[in-house]
């Protein structure tokens, strides 16, 4: 993901935030009332209650590189161990951030992010281990893979010498300061797939979860240069925006049918930016005014992907709060819940809960309840089968306690992920 500060913010556009807070207080078990007198709602027994873990640039975890075997392990079980506290039940791993890997992959280097050095072995499986754990506290373990990215860097030389981007720097285009693999090349395409379901063949993940990270967000003043593969390859479609979602399209209906195939009971998952299109762009879109529209500016057709049945659950990033002007987050929930209506897709909602008392946010934020209300006008919405935190780090450290309002209020009893 995106994820927001130092480039790794999920890129949230800039717009000056006008905030509307909804009144009223969270739902919460049934048998009781709220502090405002208000009755509970009973929740369901099935819900997603998930928290994601970012490890690129070290986000979540390992604290930093260079740690012993021994204490990046001891972080990692207390970011398992925080999930159960909390009443959570499934963890998303970052295990692909930057074409590289958290197990022994035969297809890519170990990640820096475990030893400061890319393809040092860390002299233990991350990946495994975090199987193996998750597993034995009863938490679901998602794979996060990010298909495209390379280095948040424009230098190969810095890659190990044996890293696929070296070996074929036709498969590179460097953009706004990064690398990433061309989309557009069925090789890449293919070596992509290839390097993600080799976890899935050796460990008993639930899910393969990719997020918002498919064409870059736009760069100002730049362009991505796929000109050679799209005179290779774009022939037979009617614009260059059409062929890069076909190449998109192609990725997410190949990477599901192998994982279906390897792993019949895991599951696949796309956590998205949270706006499709606006409605000015497009009829079927939602009521924002969104600076960046995946289907436009990323070259993904989330919508379509639902309506399809092409992937098991979406995630949609919705990082705004309720009565945000450009993008509120009582506007895009029912979007979305119309969205999966009638479908095979089960519908969670990606929750910015890195922003709850950040003073560089908006006052919204600083109200430790705002992310409660999330949850109560979701609970109106049978489509919503439940939500995704951004992100452990913040899980742990509440500076105003919005994950434990969430908590008190939503989350009194434990809940399996939904089936």
């Amino acid at each position: 993901m995106l994820h927001r500060k130092s480039g790794l913010s999920r890129r949230v556009f800039a717009v000056t935030a006008l905030s509307a807070l909804a009144a009223g207080g969270g739902a919460m078990a049934a048998g009781a009332a709220t502090a405002g007198g208000e009755p509970k709602r009973r929740r369901a027994s099935r819900e997603m209650r998930g928290v994601w873990v970012a490890t690129v640039a070290n986000r979540d975890w390992p604290s930093k590189p260079g740690l012993t075997a021994d204490r990046q392990r001891t972080e990692l079980i207390a970011l398992l161990d925080r999930a159960v506290e909390d009443r959570l039940n499934t963890v998303i791993l970052q295990v692909r951030p930057t074409a590289d890997a958290l197990w022994p992959s035969p297809y890519e280097p170990w990640s820096q992010v475990l030893t400061g050095t890319q393809g040092g072995d860390p002299g233990w499986d991350p990946l495994g281990t975090a199987v193996e754990q998750a597993h034995a506290r009863g938490l679901e373990l998602h794979a996060w893979f990010n298909p495209y990215r390379i280095a948040n860097h424009t230098d190969p030389t810095k890659l190990v010498a044996t890293h696929p981007a070296r070996r074929h720097p036709d498969w590179v285009v460097t953009y706004g300061g990064k690398m990433y693999y061309n989309p557009g090349l069925p090789e890449v395409r293919a070596f992509v797939e290839t390097a993600i379901l080799d976890a899935v063949r050796k460990y008993p993940v639930d899910a393969v979860h990719f997020d918002d990270y498919f064409y870059p967000y736009p760069v100002a003043g730049q362009t991505f240069d796929d000109d050679a593969a799209y005179d290779r390859y774009g022939g037979g479609f009617a614009s260059r925006a059409d062929w890069r979602r076909d190449n998109i399209d192609k990725l997410v209906r190949e990477t599901a049918a192998g994982v279906r195939a390897i792993r019949p009971a895991a599951q696949f998952g796309i956590s998205p930016f949270g706006v499709w299109r606006n409605a000015a762009t497009d009829s079927r879109g939602s009521d924002t005014r969104a600076g960046v529209q995946t289907y436009d500016d990323l070259c993904a057709d989330t919508r379509k992907w639902v309506r399809k049945n092409w992937i098991d659950y979406i995630c949609p990033q919705i990082y705004w709060n309720i009565g945000f002007s450009a993008a509120d987050y009582a506007e895009l929930l029912p979007w979305w819940a119309e969205v999966a209506k009638g479908t095979a897709t089960r519908l969670y909602i990606g929750e910015a809960l890195y922003k709850a008392g950040d003073p560089a946010q908006s006052a919204a934020w600083q109200d430790p309840a705002e992310l409660s209300r999330h949850l109560t006008l979701a609970a109106d919405h049978p489509q919503v089968r439940g939500h995704v935190y951004f992100a452990a780090k913040d899980v742990a450290a509440d500076p105003i306690g919005a994950m434990a309002r969430v908590i008190a209020d939503h989350y009194q009893q434990p809940a399996r992920p939904p089936r």
